[in-house]
Protein backbone atom coordinates (compact mmCIF):
# COMPACT_ATOMS: atom_id res chain seq x y z
CA UNK A 1 0.00 0.00 0.00
CA UNK A 2 1.53 3.38 -0.91
CA UNK A 3 0.47 6.72 0.65
CA UNK A 4 -1.77 8.01 -2.04
CA UNK A 5 -3.85 4.31 -1.50
CA UNK A 6 -2.96 4.48 2.24
CA UNK A 7 -4.81 8.35 2.71
CA UNK A 8 -7.81 7.18 0.73
CA UNK A 9 -8.56 3.63 2.94
CA UNK A 10 -8.54 6.24 5.98
CA UNK A 11 -11.21 8.38 4.87
CA UNK A 12 -12.98 5.24 3.82
CA UNK A 13 -12.47 3.34 6.94
CA UNK A 14 -13.74 6.30 9.31
CA UNK A 15 -17.07 4.71 8.83
CA UNK A 16 -15.91 0.94 8.28
CA UNK A 17 -18.23 -1.22 10.05
CA UNK A 18 -21.09 1.02 10.57
CA UNK A 19 -24.62 1.38 9.29
CA UNK A 20 -27.04 3.60 9.61
CA UNK A 21 -29.93 3.56 11.93
CA UNK A 22 -33.18 4.76 9.92
CA UNK A 23 -34.78 5.63 13.12
CA UNK A 24 -32.62 8.16 13.79
CA UNK A 25 -30.04 9.02 11.54
CA UNK A 26 -27.09 7.98 14.17
CA UNK A 27 -24.69 5.30 13.08
CA UNK A 28 -24.56 1.97 15.37
CA UNK A 29 -21.46 0.83 15.80
CA UNK A 30 -20.47 -3.30 14.80
CA UNK A 31 -18.26 -4.05 17.50
CA UNK A 32 -14.67 -3.79 18.15
CA UNK A 33 -13.78 -3.73 14.18
CA UNK A 34 -12.22 -0.61 14.06
CA UNK A 35 -9.47 -1.63 16.57
CA UNK A 36 -8.50 -4.51 14.17
CA UNK A 37 -5.51 -2.99 12.44
CA UNK A 38 -3.35 -5.44 10.09
CA UNK A 39 0.24 -4.59 11.20
CA UNK A 40 2.31 -3.11 8.29
CA UNK A 41 6.37 -2.79 7.84
CA UNK A 42 8.96 -3.57 10.39
CA UNK A 43 9.16 -0.18 12.90
CA UNK A 44 5.83 0.44 15.11
CA UNK A 45 5.18 3.33 17.55
CA UNK A 46 2.50 3.92 19.58
CA UNK A 47 1.68 7.60 21.18
CA UNK A 48 -0.60 8.72 23.94
CA UNK A 49 -0.33 12.34 25.03
CA UNK A 50 -1.91 15.44 27.30
CA UNK A 51 -3.80 12.67 29.51
CA UNK A 52 -4.01 15.29 33.00
CA UNK A 53 -4.17 12.28 35.03
CA UNK A 54 -7.41 11.21 33.90
CA UNK A 55 -7.44 7.22 34.80
CA UNK A 56 -11.23 6.90 34.94
CA UNK A 57 -13.21 6.88 31.22
CA UNK A 58 -14.61 10.48 30.80
CA UNK A 59 -16.43 13.14 28.41
CA UNK A 60 -14.57 15.64 26.57
CA UNK A 61 -16.19 18.04 24.11
CA UNK A 62 -13.85 19.06 21.82
CA UNK A 63 -13.56 22.66 20.69
CA UNK A 64 -16.36 24.85 18.28
CA UNK A 65 -13.94 27.01 18.12
CA UNK A 66 -10.02 26.85 16.73
CA UNK A 67 -9.16 29.98 15.15
CA UNK A 68 -6.23 29.75 12.70
CA UNK A 69 -4.75 33.15 11.27
CA UNK A 70 -3.32 33.77 8.08
CA UNK A 71 -1.35 30.66 6.81
CA UNK A 72 -3.03 28.21 9.13
CA UNK A 73 -6.75 29.26 8.43
CA UNK A 74 -8.35 26.16 6.94
CA UNK A 75 -5.52 23.61 7.70
CA UNK A 76 -4.96 20.95 10.27
CA UNK A 77 -5.12 21.51 13.10
CA UNK A 78 -7.50 24.35 12.51
CA UNK A 79 -11.05 22.86 11.91
CA UNK A 80 -13.81 22.16 13.39
CA UNK A 81 -16.85 20.21 13.34
CA UNK A 82 -18.61 20.03 9.83
CA UNK A 83 -15.55 21.57 8.19
CA UNK A 84 -13.33 18.71 10.14
CA UNK A 85 -15.26 16.10 9.07
CA UNK A 86 -15.53 17.16 5.61
CA UNK A 87 -11.34 17.75 5.09
CA UNK A 88 -10.64 14.20 6.81
CA UNK A 89 -13.33 12.19 5.04
CA UNK A 90 -15.40 11.05 8.37
CA UNK A 91 -19.24 10.12 8.27
CA UNK A 92 -21.31 12.92 10.56
CA UNK A 93 -23.12 11.07 13.46
CA UNK A 94 -20.74 8.35 13.57
CA UNK A 95 -18.27 7.38 16.82
CA UNK A 96 -15.50 9.04 14.86
CA UNK A 97 -17.22 12.11 14.71
CA UNK A 98 -18.44 12.10 18.03
CA UNK A 99 -14.63 11.57 19.15
CA UNK A 100 -13.58 14.56 17.40
CA UNK A 101 -16.40 16.74 17.43
CA UNK A 102 -18.11 19.06 19.22
CA UNK A 103 -21.04 18.37 17.28
CA UNK A 104 -24.79 16.90 18.62
CA UNK A 105 -22.43 16.33 21.37
CA UNK A 106 -24.96 15.79 24.48
CA UNK A 107 -26.73 13.49 21.85
CA UNK A 108 -23.73 11.53 20.45
CA UNK A 109 -22.08 11.22 24.29
CA UNK A 110 -25.08 9.46 25.57
CA UNK A 111 -25.28 7.18 22.74
CA UNK A 112 -21.67 6.36 22.37
CA UNK A 113 -20.49 6.60 26.27
CA UNK A 114 -17.16 7.91 27.65
CA UNK A 115 -13.87 7.57 25.94
CA UNK A 116 -10.29 6.81 27.74
CA UNK A 117 -9.74 5.50 31.21
CA UNK A 118 -6.23 3.95 31.36
CA UNK A 119 -8.02 0.42 32.21
CA UNK A 120 -9.20 0.36 29.08
CA UNK A 121 -6.37 2.45 27.20
CA UNK A 122 -4.65 -0.67 28.55
CA UNK A 123 -6.49 -3.19 26.70
CA UNK A 124 -5.92 -1.72 23.37
CA UNK A 125 -2.11 -0.96 23.83
CA UNK A 126 -2.13 -4.36 24.52
CA UNK A 127 -4.04 -5.14 21.57
CA UNK A 128 -2.16 -3.45 19.03
CA UNK A 129 1.38 -4.98 20.49
CA UNK A 130 0.49 -8.16 19.87
CA UNK A 131 0.40 -7.75 16.38
CA UNK A 132 3.56 -5.61 16.71
CA UNK A 133 6.26 -7.36 18.57
CA UNK A 134 8.92 -5.11 19.90
CA UNK A 135 6.20 -1.92 19.37
CA UNK A 136 7.22 1.17 21.37
CA UNK A 137 4.64 2.90 23.32
CA UNK A 138 5.45 6.61 23.93
CA UNK A 139 3.71 9.32 26.20
CA UNK A 140 3.86 12.89 24.77
CA UNK A 141 3.66 14.16 28.24
CA UNK A 142 0.88 16.41 30.62
CA UNK A 143 0.20 12.94 32.38
CA UNK A 144 1.26 13.63 35.60
CA UNK A 145 -1.77 16.83 36.78
CA UNK A 146 -5.05 17.20 35.83
CA UNK A 147 -7.12 15.14 38.75
CA UNK A 148 -7.33 15.38 42.32
CA UNK A 149 -5.19 11.88 43.05
CA UNK A 150 -2.54 12.70 41.05
CA UNK A 151 -2.07 16.56 42.85
CA UNK A 152 -2.12 14.29 46.14
CA UNK A 153 -0.13 11.89 45.27
CA UNK A 154 2.40 14.39 43.45
CA UNK A 155 1.88 12.47 40.30
CA UNK A 156 2.53 9.41 42.40
CA UNK A 157 -0.51 7.34 40.94
CA UNK A 158 -0.36 8.90 37.18
CA UNK A 159 3.51 7.22 37.56
CA UNK A 160 2.96 3.91 38.47
CA UNK A 161 0.21 3.24 36.00
CA UNK A 162 2.59 4.28 32.97
CA UNK A 163 4.88 1.75 34.78
CA UNK A 164 2.32 -0.86 34.25
CA UNK A 165 0.97 0.64 30.71
CA UNK A 166 4.28 0.34 29.89
CA UNK A 167 5.64 3.25 28.52
CA UNK A 168 8.97 3.18 26.91
CA UNK A 169 9.72 7.04 26.43
CA UNK A 170 8.12 10.06 27.65
CA UNK A 171 8.34 14.27 27.67
CA UNK A 172 6.81 16.78 30.13
CA UNK A 173 5.52 20.32 30.13
CA UNK A 174 3.26 20.09 33.50
CA UNK A 175 5.08 17.55 35.22
CA UNK A 176 7.83 20.38 36.06
CA UNK A 177 5.02 21.78 38.06
CA UNK A 178 5.40 19.42 40.36
CA UNK A 179 9.27 20.92 40.95
CA UNK A 180 12.20 20.39 39.93
CA UNK A 181 13.29 18.15 42.86
CA UNK A 182 10.34 15.93 41.93
CA UNK A 183 10.98 15.12 38.32
CA UNK A 184 14.41 14.41 38.78
CA UNK A 185 13.66 11.79 41.23
CA UNK A 186 10.80 10.57 39.55
CA UNK A 187 13.37 10.33 36.65
CA UNK A 188 16.17 8.65 38.67
CA UNK A 189 14.04 6.24 41.00
CA UNK A 190 10.95 5.06 39.12
CA UNK A 191 12.12 5.10 36.11
CA UNK A 192 15.40 3.76 35.87
CA UNK A 193 15.72 1.24 33.55
CA UNK A 194 12.29 1.48 32.72
CA UNK A 195 11.02 4.50 31.42
CA UNK A 196 13.60 7.06 29.39
CA UNK A 197 12.52 10.88 29.88
CA UNK A 198 13.42 12.57 27.06
CA UNK A 199 14.16 16.08 26.78
CA UNK A 200 16.78 17.63 24.61
CA UNK A 201 15.55 21.42 25.21
CA UNK A 202 16.19 21.60 28.74
CA UNK A 203 19.39 22.75 30.77
CA UNK A 204 20.87 24.23 33.25
CA UNK A 205 20.83 28.08 33.57
CA UNK A 206 24.39 28.55 34.84
CA UNK A 207 26.71 26.24 31.92
CA UNK A 208 23.64 24.81 29.64
CA UNK A 209 24.39 21.07 30.93
CA UNK A 210 21.85 18.92 29.41
CA UNK A 211 19.02 18.52 32.51
CA UNK A 212 17.79 15.23 31.01
CA UNK A 213 18.66 12.72 28.36
CA UNK A 214 17.90 14.51 24.95
CA UNK A 215 17.85 10.81 22.94
CA UNK A 216 17.30 7.09 22.98
CA UNK A 217 18.86 4.99 20.47
CA UNK A 218 16.46 1.64 19.40
CA UNK A 219 16.16 -1.17 16.97
CA UNK A 220 13.41 -2.91 16.16
CA UNK A 221 13.22 -5.74 13.54
CA UNK A 222 16.67 -4.80 12.00
CA UNK A 223 16.04 -1.45 12.08
CA UNK A 224 18.14 1.19 14.02
CA UNK A 225 16.13 4.55 14.46
CA UNK A 226 16.27 7.42 17.56
CA UNK A 227 13.85 8.53 19.46
CA UNK A 228 14.52 12.88 20.52
CA UNK A 229 12.32 14.46 23.06
CA UNK A 230 10.91 17.83 22.80
CA UNK A 231 9.44 19.52 25.93
CA UNK A 232 7.32 22.49 26.19
CA UNK A 233 9.32 25.28 25.23
CA UNK A 234 7.58 27.88 27.38
CA UNK A 235 7.17 26.38 30.75
CA UNK A 236 8.56 29.24 32.78
CA UNK A 237 6.74 31.13 30.93
CA UNK A 238 3.18 29.58 30.47
CA UNK A 239 3.93 27.84 34.54
CA UNK A 240 5.57 29.78 37.23
CA UNK A 241 9.45 30.35 37.25
CA UNK A 242 9.37 29.25 40.57
CA UNK A 243 9.15 25.83 40.22
CA UNK A 244 11.90 24.98 38.04
CA UNK A 245 14.62 28.28 38.98
CA UNK A 246 17.55 26.47 37.45
CA UNK A 247 16.65 24.93 34.25
CA UNK A 248 16.05 26.86 30.89
CA UNK A 249 13.94 25.79 27.90
CA UNK A 250 13.30 27.06 24.60
CA UNK A 251 12.79 25.42 21.36
CA UNK A 252 16.41 25.40 20.29
CA UNK A 253 16.66 24.43 16.76
CA UNK A 254 20.05 24.76 16.55
CA UNK A 255 21.33 21.98 18.81
CA UNK A 256 18.16 20.14 17.91
CA UNK A 257 19.76 20.03 14.26
CA UNK A 258 23.07 18.62 16.40
CA UNK A 259 21.21 15.68 17.79
CA UNK A 260 19.41 14.77 15.11
CA UNK A 261 23.19 15.01 13.27
CA UNK A 262 24.31 13.03 15.88
CA UNK A 263 21.92 10.19 15.66
CA UNK A 264 22.08 9.92 12.09
CA UNK A 265 25.79 9.44 12.57
CA UNK A 266 25.54 6.90 14.93
CA UNK A 267 23.57 4.94 12.33
CA UNK A 268 19.82 5.94 12.87
CA UNK A 269 17.95 5.23 9.94
CA UNK A 270 14.43 6.86 10.84
CA UNK A 271 14.08 9.67 13.64
CA UNK A 272 11.30 10.45 15.54
CA UNK A 273 10.72 13.64 17.98
CA UNK A 274 8.64 13.36 20.96
CA UNK A 275 7.43 16.92 21.29
CA UNK A 276 5.40 18.71 23.06
CA UNK A 277 5.50 21.86 21.35
CA UNK A 278 1.99 22.34 19.99
CA UNK A 279 1.52 21.61 16.90
CA UNK A 280 1.55 24.32 14.69
CA UNK A 281 5.21 24.64 16.41
CA UNK A 282 6.00 21.16 15.02
CA UNK A 283 4.56 22.34 11.58
CA UNK A 284 7.15 25.29 11.77
CA UNK A 285 9.82 23.37 13.09
CA UNK A 286 9.11 20.31 10.82
CA UNK A 287 9.65 23.23 7.93
CA UNK A 288 13.36 23.71 9.02
CA UNK A 289 14.88 20.87 10.92
CA UNK A 290 16.24 18.43 8.18
CA UNK A 291 16.53 14.96 9.09
CA UNK A 292 13.27 13.95 11.18
CA UNK A 293 11.11 11.58 9.98
CA UNK A 294 8.10 11.61 12.40
CA UNK A 295 6.83 14.44 14.75
CA UNK A 296 4.67 12.82 17.11
CA UNK A 297 3.42 15.82 18.91
CA UNK A 298 0.90 17.36 21.96
CA UNK A 299 0.40 20.11 24.39
CA UNK A 300 -2.29 21.69 21.89
CA UNK A 301 -4.87 18.79 22.59
CA UNK A 302 -5.36 18.90 18.89
CA UNK A 303 -7.10 15.37 17.47
CA UNK A 304 -6.08 15.09 14.24
CA UNK A 305 -6.58 11.78 11.85
CA UNK A 306 -3.86 12.29 9.53
CA UNK A 307 -0.09 13.32 9.39
CA UNK A 308 0.39 16.32 7.59
CA UNK A 309 3.53 16.48 5.07
CA UNK A 310 5.73 18.97 5.44
CA UNK A 311 8.54 19.41 3.26
CA UNK A 312 11.94 21.10 4.32
CA UNK A 313 15.51 21.23 2.44
CA UNK A 314 16.14 17.61 2.60
CA UNK A 315 13.40 16.15 2.63
CA UNK A 316 9.89 15.04 4.62
CA UNK A 317 8.28 15.26 7.91
CA UNK A 318 5.28 13.60 8.98
CA UNK A 319 3.78 15.56 11.56
CA UNK A 320 0.86 14.44 14.10
CA UNK A 321 -1.12 15.23 17.11
CA UNK A 322 -3.06 12.46 19.49
CA UNK A 323 -5.50 14.70 21.06
CA UNK A 324 -5.61 14.65 24.83
CA UNK A 325 -7.32 13.12 28.25
CA UNK A 326 -6.85 9.61 27.08
CA UNK A 327 -9.07 9.44 24.38
CA UNK A 328 -7.11 8.18 21.48
CA UNK A 329 -3.68 6.21 20.82
CA UNK A 330 -2.02 7.24 17.96
CA UNK A 331 -0.96 3.93 15.52
CA UNK A 332 1.92 4.59 13.75
CA UNK A 333 3.38 1.50 11.35
CA UNK A 334 6.63 2.10 8.82
CA UNK A 335 8.19 -0.05 6.33
CA UNK A 336 12.07 0.67 6.17
CA UNK A 337 13.65 0.13 3.15
CA UNK A 338 17.31 1.31 2.51
CA UNK A 339 17.08 3.71 5.45
CA UNK A 340 13.96 5.36 4.51
CA UNK A 341 10.20 4.72 5.07
CA UNK A 342 8.88 2.99 1.68
CA UNK A 343 5.51 2.44 3.09
CA UNK A 344 3.48 3.65 5.92
CA UNK A 345 -0.14 3.86 8.00
CA UNK A 346 -1.02 6.02 10.73
CA UNK A 347 -4.69 5.67 12.78
CA UNK A 348 -5.43 7.90 15.72
CA UNK A 349 -7.97 5.21 17.81
CA UNK A 350 -10.62 6.77 19.78
CA UNK A 351 -10.12 4.76 23.25
CA UNK A 352 -14.02 3.84 23.33
CA UNK A 353 -14.54 2.51 26.80
CA UNK A 354 -17.55 0.42 25.83
CA UNK A 355 -15.94 -1.43 23.23
CA UNK A 356 -12.88 -2.15 25.24
CA UNK A 357 -12.67 -4.38 28.28
CA UNK A 358 -11.14 -2.99 30.94
CA UNK A 359 -7.86 -4.48 31.68
CA UNK A 360 -7.93 -5.90 35.19
CA UNK A 361 -4.09 -5.33 36.27
CA UNK A 362 -4.89 -1.76 35.57
CA UNK A 363 -7.94 -1.66 36.66
CA UNK A 364 -6.70 -3.26 39.77
CA UNK A 365 -3.99 -0.35 40.29
CA UNK A 366 -6.48 2.41 39.79
CA UNK A 367 -9.04 0.92 42.52
CA UNK A 368 -5.82 0.97 44.60
CA UNK A 369 -4.65 4.08 44.01
CA UNK A 370 -7.72 5.93 44.69
CA UNK A 371 -9.33 4.39 47.46
CA UNK A 372 -7.93 6.44 49.93
CA UNK A 373 -9.70 9.62 48.39
CA UNK A 374 -12.95 7.72 47.61
CA UNK A 375 -15.28 9.68 50.12
CA UNK A 376 -14.15 12.94 49.39
CA UNK A 377 -14.06 12.69 46.06
CA UNK A 378 -17.42 11.68 45.68
CA UNK A 379 -19.19 14.36 47.36
CA UNK A 380 -22.16 16.10 45.46
CA UNK A 381 -21.75 19.94 45.30
CA UNK A 382 -24.47 20.74 42.71
CA UNK A 383 -26.37 18.86 40.12
CA UNK A 384 -26.17 20.60 36.59
CA UNK A 385 -28.61 21.02 34.63
CA UNK A 386 -27.00 22.07 31.31
CA UNK A 387 -23.60 20.62 29.50
CA UNK A 388 -20.46 21.82 30.97
CA UNK A 389 -17.74 21.69 28.57
CA UNK A 390 -13.65 23.71 28.96
CA UNK A 391 -12.53 23.68 25.53
CA UNK A 392 -12.61 26.42 23.04
CA UNK A 393 -10.52 29.39 22.01
CA UNK A 394 -12.40 31.90 24.10
CA UNK A 395 -14.97 30.06 26.44
CA UNK A 396 -16.82 27.23 27.68
CA UNK A 397 -19.71 26.88 30.07
CA UNK A 398 -17.54 24.99 32.63
CA UNK A 399 -15.05 28.25 32.63
CA UNK A 400 -17.68 30.14 32.81
CA UNK A 401 -19.13 28.71 35.74
CA UNK A 402 -15.56 29.13 37.35
CA UNK A 403 -15.81 32.62 36.30
CA UNK A 404 -19.63 33.45 37.86
CA UNK A 405 -18.49 31.59 41.05
CA UNK A 406 -15.43 33.61 41.75
CA UNK A 407 -17.15 37.24 40.47
CA UNK A 408 -20.29 36.12 43.03
CA UNK A 409 -17.74 34.74 45.97
CA UNK A 410 -15.32 37.72 45.86
CA UNK A 411 -17.58 40.50 44.80
CA UNK A 412 -15.74 41.65 41.83
CA UNK A 413 -16.81 42.84 39.06
CA UNK A 414 -14.51 41.28 37.07
CA UNK A 415 -13.00 37.54 36.60
CA UNK A 416 -10.22 36.16 34.41
CA UNK A 417 -10.00 32.40 34.30
CA UNK A 418 -6.68 30.73 32.53
CA UNK A 419 -7.18 29.31 29.08
CA UNK A 420 -6.65 25.84 29.96
CA UNK A 421 -7.43 23.26 27.27
CA UNK A 422 -7.77 20.60 29.76
CA UNK A 423 -10.40 19.49 32.10
CA UNK A 424 -13.27 17.31 31.25
CA UNK A 425 -17.02 17.22 30.12
CA UNK A 426 -20.11 16.91 32.57
CA UNK A 427 -24.19 15.67 30.62
CA UNK A 428 -26.75 17.74 31.92
CA UNK A 429 -28.38 16.05 34.54
CA UNK A 430 -24.92 15.31 35.98
CA UNK A 431 -24.22 15.72 39.46
CA UNK A 432 -21.27 17.94 40.20
CA UNK A 433 -19.02 16.26 42.21
CA UNK A 434 -15.83 17.27 44.08
CA UNK A 435 -13.91 14.94 41.55
CA UNK A 436 -15.44 16.33 38.81
CA UNK A 437 -14.62 20.00 40.28
CA UNK A 438 -11.01 19.27 40.81
CA UNK A 439 -10.97 17.85 37.23
CA UNK A 440 -10.80 21.29 36.54
CA UNK A 441 -8.56 22.99 38.86
CA UNK A 442 -6.05 20.78 39.93
CA UNK A 443 -2.49 22.72 39.70
CA UNK A 444 -0.22 23.48 42.37
CA UNK A 445 -0.70 27.35 42.12
CA UNK A 446 -4.60 27.52 42.76
CA UNK A 447 -4.18 30.65 45.08
CA UNK A 448 -7.35 32.80 43.84
CA UNK A 449 -6.68 36.48 43.55
CA UNK A 450 -8.18 40.05 44.27
CA UNK A 451 -6.90 43.59 42.64
CA UNK A 452 -7.51 46.31 41.36
CA UNK A 453 -6.12 47.02 38.12
CA UNK A 454 -7.17 49.89 35.41
CA UNK A 455 -8.69 49.56 32.38
CA UNK A 456 -5.05 50.45 30.80
CA UNK A 457 -3.67 47.25 32.58
CA UNK A 458 -6.59 44.90 31.37
CA UNK A 459 -6.41 45.81 28.12
CA UNK A 460 -2.98 45.20 28.06
CA UNK A 461 -2.98 41.76 29.48
CA UNK A 462 -5.81 40.60 26.84
CA UNK A 463 -3.48 41.83 24.48
CA UNK A 464 -0.38 39.76 25.89
CA UNK A 465 -2.66 36.67 26.12
CA UNK A 466 -4.40 37.39 22.36
CA UNK A 467 -0.98 37.11 20.97
CA UNK A 468 0.12 34.21 22.40
CA UNK A 469 -2.57 32.75 21.06
CA UNK A 470 -2.98 34.20 17.19
CA UNK A 471 0.40 35.61 16.92
CA UNK A 472 1.13 34.52 13.06
CA UNK A 473 4.65 33.26 13.61
CA UNK A 474 3.71 29.98 15.76
CA UNK A 475 7.27 30.32 17.67
CA UNK A 476 5.52 33.03 19.72
CA UNK A 477 2.37 31.73 20.37
CA UNK A 478 2.61 29.39 23.58
CA UNK A 479 -0.19 26.72 22.62
CA UNK A 480 -3.07 27.81 25.45
CA UNK A 481 -6.97 29.32 24.79
CA UNK A 482 -7.51 32.85 25.25
CA UNK A 483 -7.91 34.16 28.73
CA UNK A 484 -11.64 33.61 29.99
CA UNK A 485 -13.06 37.03 31.03
CA UNK A 486 -16.41 37.24 33.16
CA UNK A 487 -18.16 40.58 33.66
CA UNK A 488 -16.12 42.19 31.28
CA UNK A 489 -17.62 42.27 27.36
CA UNK A 490 -14.75 43.03 24.39
CA UNK A 491 -14.37 42.48 20.68
CA UNK A 492 -11.44 40.97 19.11
CA UNK A 493 -9.80 41.14 15.83
CA UNK A 494 -7.39 38.10 15.82
CA UNK A 495 -6.15 38.94 12.47
CA UNK A 496 -4.92 42.46 13.72
CA UNK A 497 -1.31 43.25 14.54
CA UNK A 498 0.22 42.90 18.02
CA UNK A 499 -1.29 45.31 20.29
CA UNK A 500 -4.21 46.04 18.35
CA UNK A 501 -6.77 42.82 18.48
CA UNK A 502 -8.71 44.04 21.70
CA UNK A 503 -10.77 46.73 19.59
CA UNK A 504 -13.26 47.73 22.67
CA UNK A 505 -14.11 46.69 26.12
CA UNK A 506 -17.07 47.28 27.87
CA UNK A 507 -17.98 46.69 31.67
CA UNK A 508 -22.06 47.04 31.87
CA UNK A 509 -22.39 48.77 28.84
CA UNK A 510 -20.24 51.44 28.70
CA UNK A 511 -16.60 51.85 27.70
CA UNK A 512 -13.80 50.84 29.82
CA UNK A 513 -11.45 53.67 30.97
CA UNK A 514 -7.90 53.36 30.30
CA UNK A 515 -7.32 55.32 33.92
CA UNK A 516 -10.08 53.82 35.70
CA UNK A 517 -9.35 51.35 38.52
CA UNK A 518 -11.54 47.83 38.09
CA UNK A 519 -12.20 45.14 40.86
CA UNK A 520 -11.00 41.89 39.10
CA UNK A 521 -10.66 38.25 40.45
CA UNK A 522 -8.33 35.56 39.13
CA UNK A 523 -6.60 32.26 40.04
CA UNK A 524 -3.13 30.49 38.81
CA UNK A 525 -1.42 33.49 38.21
CA UNK A 526 2.18 31.97 37.84
CA UNK A 527 3.47 35.01 39.47
CA UNK A 528 5.89 35.23 42.96
CA UNK A 529 3.20 37.37 45.03
CA UNK A 530 0.42 35.27 44.47
CA UNK A 531 2.76 32.62 45.94
CA UNK A 532 3.67 34.63 48.82
CA UNK A 533 0.67 36.06 49.59
CA UNK A 534 -1.52 32.57 49.12
CA UNK A 535 -5.06 33.17 48.83
CA UNK A 536 -7.89 30.48 48.73
CA UNK A 537 -7.63 27.45 46.64
CA UNK A 538 -10.10 28.03 43.49
CA UNK A 539 -11.00 24.44 44.54
CA UNK A 540 -12.08 25.63 47.99
CA UNK A 541 -13.84 29.02 46.38
CA UNK A 542 -15.84 27.16 43.88
CA UNK A 543 -17.16 24.04 46.14
CA UNK A 544 -18.51 26.93 48.47
CA UNK A 545 -19.66 28.72 45.90
CA UNK A 546 -21.48 24.92 43.84
CA UNK A 547 -22.90 23.52 47.34
CA UNK A 548 -24.76 27.18 48.16
CA UNK A 549 -26.36 26.99 44.51
CA UNK A 550 -27.50 23.11 44.80
CA UNK A 551 -28.40 23.26 40.99
CA UNK A 552 -26.52 24.96 38.13
CA UNK A 553 -28.22 26.16 35.61
CA UNK A 554 -27.41 26.33 31.82
CA UNK A 555 -24.37 29.01 31.95
CA UNK A 556 -24.71 31.84 29.38
CA UNK A 557 -21.59 32.32 27.66
CA UNK A 558 -19.71 35.88 27.99
CA UNK A 559 -18.09 35.94 24.34
CA UNK A 560 -16.35 38.03 22.39
CA UNK A 561 -17.31 39.64 19.33
CA UNK A 562 -15.04 38.79 16.85
CA UNK A 563 -14.06 40.50 13.75
CA UNK A 564 -12.14 39.60 10.53
CA UNK A 565 -13.12 36.02 10.88
CA UNK A 566 -15.95 35.04 8.06
CA UNK A 567 -15.92 32.06 7.01
CA UNK A 568 -12.91 30.64 8.96
CA UNK A 569 -13.70 26.50 9.29
CA UNK A 570 -12.08 26.89 12.90
CA UNK A 571 -15.57 28.48 13.76
CA UNK A 572 -18.08 25.80 14.19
Amino acid sequence: MNRREFLQVLAAASAAGLELDASDGWAKGTGDAIYDVPPLGNVHLLHFTDSHAQLLPTYFREPSVNIGVRGASGKPPHLVGAALLKYFGIASRSREAYALTHLDFVQAAKRYGKIGGFAHLATLVKRLKADRPGALLLDGGDSWQGSATALWTRGQDMIDAAKLLGVDAMTGHWEFTLGADRVEYVVENDFRGRIEFLAQNVRTADFGDPVFTPYTMREQNGVPFAIVGQAFPYTPIANPRYFVPEWTFGIREEELQKAIDEVRGKGAQIVVLLSHNGMDVDLKLASRVTGIDVILGGHTHDGVPRPSIIANPRGKTLVTNAGCSGKFVAMLDMDVKGGTIADYQYRLLPVFSNMLPADAEMSALIERVRAPFEAKLAEKLAVTEGLLYRRGNFNGTLDQLLLDGLMAEKGAEIAFSPGFRWGTSLLPGEAITFEHLMNQTAITYPYVTLNELTGETIKALLEDVADNLFNPDPYYQQGGDMVRVGGLQYVCDPSASMGNRIVAMTLNGKAVAAGRKYKVTGWASVSDEARETGGEAIWDVMARYLRAQKTIAPRKLNLPKLVGVEGNPGIG
